[in-house]
């Protein structure tokens, strides 16, 4: 696979190497917390909430909040203030909001009276976040066979976070739905919306309005749809997780993978069916916002492995790319299996100091494989590749992208620079002989502070780079694959891992470890949360709240 990858690497390397004047251009003393704090101020939250998945549409997990632990213990209570019982699965990143927690799971505790444990649901699950006592719960219940269990895998539960803005919440449900839920749920002696709910009861959720993408687009989610929305005033940023049938094949090519929906009724405002015939597997990244040069953009990670810009005003009812970038080399090549050197964006693309940055992924059932970490300049615009492919019989006309390999020699395919192309840095790892010194396929999405850029991959390999010019500090081997991003507060970065334990290091050019290895008692799928002083980290079966002194009952 290296080998094969080499010569496009050099071809990389060289542009990389005339791109980091772009990057010195930056300011040195960007402060990326006032950013995200500045984001979340728009919103109708408290200032310490963290109200949306990585806090923000810049999607970037910084925080300045204060007296967050290094050091607890689950089993014992020991600086944890709460803990409540989650479903049997967990994928979903808490969300905190005007006093209250929302965490995706599954419904294997059974908090409702009409849904006992032993039904299989996806649930969003609302919690007090003073307490940890239970609110309410939405429930998306299986989809029915033949094609159930290819769309909605049994078990995984909601595999995403809602956006929560002053008394609404919006969020993608396990059967493909976008929903908007009143926060208050039936508490407040009311029924928004939606009148013809199957329950009013106060454990239950109110419904809003719904949006059905399987039945309204033609969308064919792939095993979950798993996306987390954003969106900039009255718009939703959505992903519709479209994607192949278990056999690899394209169910709806014309189905919309990207989506925008007026926030307040529903309504969709434009669609666009990007990657179409060349989507690969799955679609599972979720999108980020950000005004870029002057020109407000929405990112979105493709099934073909492109991240992609658009307009969020979109065209008449179309949407209106502005960019594309393809984060893999050209001469790499996709198979369902972990042979593929080609992947696709399950990361969500993070905003700071006026650039982007994605790293690429793949279902994680396909196992481990190399990775590449881009940082991109989002002002060019049109096809910002860092190479274009051409065949000996096309000319100067760039041909066509193809779905499972974009350059085949065979064929007459080569590679040229491209002159129009938004490539800052490529980051592949330092040492591609060594384990710990590659990058590999990741799930997770990156954080940056102070130039300091925290990447863990799905190997186990926390990467730690100057988000500058992406050369790599440090790498540090967990021995565990990590499913999850980090959470960046203050000069500390959390880390967590399927082995079921968070890690805490310095923000510096060594790494330091500050104290031991801290058990969550059970796998960390998701990705920790500060705020208003607490530490929130959900692990496969239970929410915690960890805080600086607390000493909660132990009922281990």
């Amino acid at each position: 696979m290296r080998k094969r990858l080499q010569p496009i690497c050099q071809i990389l390397g060289a542009i990389t190497c005339s791109m980091l004047c772009v990057s010195a251009m930056a300011a040195d003393d960007f402060d990326a917390v006032a950013e995200v704090k500045k984001e979340i101020a728009k919103a109708s939250v408290g200032k310490g909430d963290w109200p949306q998945w990585a806090g923000t549409p810049l999607r970037n997990n910084v925080s300045d909040q204060q007296n967050i632990p290094v050091e607890w213990d689950v089993v014992e209570g020991i600086n944890v203030r709460w803990s409540a019982p989650l479903g049997t699965e967990t994928y979903g990143n808490p969300v905190v909001a005007n006093g209250q927690i929302y965490v995706g799971t599954n419904n294997g505790h059974g908090y409702t009276k009409r849904f006992p444990a032993e039904v299989d649901l996806g649930v969003l699950l609302c919690f007090k976040e003073s307490d940890g006592s239970f609110l309410w719960q939405h429930s998306s219940e299986k989809l029915p066979p033949p094609d159930g269990r290819s769309l909605d895998w049994p078990e995984q539960g909601i595999c995403c976070a809602p956006l929560v803005d002053g008394e609404r919440l919006w969020y993608v449900t396990s059967r493909g739905e976008v929903v908007c839920l009143d926060a208050m749920g039936f508490h407040d002696g009311e029924n928004d919306g939606i009148t013809t709910e199957p329950s009013d009861s106060s454990d239950e959720a109110d419904v809003v309005w719904s949006f059905d993408m399987m039945k309204e687009l033609g969308v064919r989610q792939h095993n979950m749809a798993a996306c987390s929305v954003t969106g900039a005033g009255d718009k939703l940023f959505i992903n519709t997780s479209n994607g192949t049938d278990e056999e690899g094949h394209i169910v709806n090519a014309d189905a919309p993978s990207f989506i925008c929906l007026n926030r307040e009724t529903g309504k969709l405002l434009w669609a666009d069916n990007s990657p179409g015939e060349n989507l690969l597997h799955g679609q599972w990244s979720s999108p980020a916002y950000a005004v870029l040069g002057g020109q407000p953009q929405v990112l979105f990670g493709g099934g073909d492995g492109y991240l992609y810009s658009f307009d969020p005003e979109g065209a008449d009812g179309k949407g209106k790319m502005l960019w594309k970038f393809d984060c893999n080399p050209k001469e790499s090549f996709y198979e369902h299996g972990p042979g593929a050197t080609r992947n696709h964006i399950i990361a969500t693309p993070v905003v700071y100091d006026g650039l982007v940055y994605v790293a690429v992924g793949e279902d994680p059932e396909l196992g481990e494989g190399q990775g590449h970490l881009w940082c991109i300049d989002p002002t060019k615009r049109g096809d910002v590749s860092p190479t274009l492919v051409f065949n000996e019989k096309s000319g100067d006309k760039p041909i066509e992208h193809k779905r499972f390999q974009a350059l085949v020699k065979d064929d007459g395919d080569v590679e040229r620079e491209n002159p129009n192309s938004a490539l800052v840095w490529h980051y592949m790892g330092e040492n591609l002989e060594d384990f710990e010194g590659t990058m590999h396929r990741t799930c997770g999405t990156v954080a940056i502070k102070d130039d300091f850029l925290f990447l863990p991959d799905f190997s186990g390999v926390i990467h730690c780079l100057n988000a500058k010019t992406g050369k790599a500090y440090w790498t540090f081997d967990m021995f565990s694959a990590s499913w999850a991003s980090p959470l960046i507060v203050e000069d500390r970065v959390y880390i967590g891992d399927e082995d079921g334990y968070m890690r805490v290091f310095k923000l510096s050019e060594k790494m330091e470890q500050i104290g031991d290895d801290q058990s969550m008692d059970n796998s960390v799928f998701t990705t920790p949360v500060a705020a208003n002083g607490t530490l929130f980290i959900a692990n496969r079966s239970e929410l915690f709240a960890i805080e600086e002194g607390a000493q909660s009952q132990s009922d281990k």
